[in-house]
């Protein structure tokens, strides 16, 4: 496949330089006096251990334990709160934490702000936060880790790359995501998921801080050690196009074993790769095929580049 040289440039720093890609967030607000209790028993993270100015991944489950998306969830002070999920699922969220909004003091903003995803080994330090907002600054400041990519994001009503970061394209942060074998919403990340089977449980869940919406099925699952029906793998596929989402995949003996959920060109493995769920029975590397045109295929453990 032929690449533009500004893709491979991109695909270069955010992986071994320093690269940063722009686009929207959702922002919801919450605030009031009984903020942090209120998300403590809505969300699976620990939100009343948070002091000003921390940030923890976090669930936002359906009372069947199902996800319904996962957020960041940003102490702003004792009684203000920000969380930051992919753009479209704010309001969605707020109608599932509105559902349980009985008899407490909690009032919600919707905002559409700006994120600077930020990668690479050589990532300036992030901004400081201001949480109060004012003057325009970063409301959330966070870092990340994609396995041996790091990098932080950076929501505010502005952004704009720091001295040494290169402004790279989504599809170049979206192969690095791939390798990197981190879920995103709507691709992976879909409502009706068992959180488990994408591996966002570490991390997003406090297992000692009391009930929350949705905790019987994630500590019922964990207290099993986590066996899911389906895993979250990786694929590389042979030369050819990217499979598209929905594809599925077929092993040797013809059984389908899983499908395609998000798919980009990797310039470190010159070739096609993808993120599926995959049935737990198949053991990785595995050889298989794409769709109904056969393409072969290997699905292997993730990451798919350390």
């Amino acid at each position: 496949m032929r690449l533009s040289e500004d893709f491979r440039a991109g695909y270069r720093e955010l992986r071994h330089g320093a690269g940063g890609v722009i686009g929207d967030r959702d922002l919801l607000l919450i605030s009031g006096a009984d903020s942090a209790s209120f998300l403590q028993g809505q969300l699976s993270a620990d939100v009343a251990a948070l002091a000003p100015g921390q940030v923890a991944s976090s669930l936002l489950l359906r009372p069947d334990g199902k996800l319904h998306c996962l957020m960041r969830v940003s102490r702003l002070s004792n009684e203000r709160f920000a969380c930051d999920l992919a753009p479209g699922l704010g309001e969605e969220a707020w109608a599932r934490l509105e559902r349980f909004k009985l008899r407490v003091a909690v009032e919600a903003e919707l905002r559409r702000f700006r994120m600077l995803a930020v990668r690479g080994v050589a990532a300036p330090p992030p901004p400081a936060a201001n949480p109060g907002g004012e003057g325009g600054g970063p409301v959330v400041v966070a870092t990340v880790s994609w396995g041996s990519v790091g990098g932080w994001d950076v929501v505010a009503n502005e952004v704009t790359p720091p001295d040494g970061v290169r402004l790279c394209d989504a599809e170049a942060l979206e192969a690095v995501r791939i390798e990197s074998g981190v879920p995103a919403a709507r691709s992976e990340l879909t409502e009706g998921l068992i959180p488990a089977e994408a591996g966002v449980v570490a991390g997003a869940v406090s297992f000692t801080k009391g009930c929350f919406v949705g905790q019987e099925l994630v500590a019922r699952i964990d207290s099993r050690g986590g066996n899911t029906p389906r895993r979250l793998r990786g694929v590389i596929a042979a030369e050819g196009p990217q499979p598209p989402p929905g594809a599925a995949l077929v092993d040797a003996a013809g059984s389908a074993v899983g499908r395609i959920t998000s798919s980009a060109f990797s310039p470190h493995f010159e070739a096609p790769i993808a993120l599926a769920y995959v049935h737990r029975r198949v053991e990785p590397p595995a050889p298989a095929t794409i769709g109904d045109d056969g393409r072969p295929c290997q699905i292997r453990a993730l990451p798919l580049v350390p």
